[in-house]
């Protein structure tokens, strides 16, 4: 399993449900575990000692407020972690919770998982909902953008 202890902390849910999906790959596997011993390994990938403690480090965040212009986040775009600037925000009237930010990244995010290939991001546009994560998902179910913050 990588280590994420360096990487941005997504949002519980995004934490519980990598749980899920670990359990239900390492069930394909055929090795059983129990959603808990799950959520234990996923906390010992972001260098925390245990879910308990990984919760309580997540649980306490404040809500995402993306209506400060300026605001920083950080997170994963693609799976790529970043740093970036909120440099634009609309609300959905027709969504409640759910906003269309422009990310201005602090270092270029290749987009791109090919060798041979790249292409560099320092700007986005996306949709994320009150936890952070945007309904939109890769093809392994991932979150397109996941923030921290």
């Amino acid at each position: 399993m990588p280590n994420l202890s360096n990487a941005p902390l997504p949002a519980l849910e995004a934490v519980k449900d990598q749980a899920k999906r670990l359990r239900a790959h390492l069930g394909r596997e055929g090795e059983t575990i129990t959603h808990s011993r799950a959520l234990e390994l996923i906390a010992a990938q972001y260098g925390f000692r245990d879910w308990n403690t990984l919760h309580a480090r997540i649980g306490n965040r404040p809500p995402l407020n993306p209506w400060l212009l300026g605001s920083r986040v950080s997170g994963t775009y693609l799976g790529h972690a970043f740093n970036a600037e909120i440099i634009s925000v609309k609300a959905f009237s027709n969504k409640p919770g759910h906003y269309r930010l422009t990310l201005k990244f602090d270092d270029a995010v290749d987009v791109v998982t090919f060798d041979s290939f790249s292409a560099f991001r320092r700007r986005i546009n996306c949709t994320v909902d009150e936890t952070g994560r945007s309904p939109a998902k890769t093809s392994d179910g991932r979150p397109h953008v996941e923030l921290a913050w």
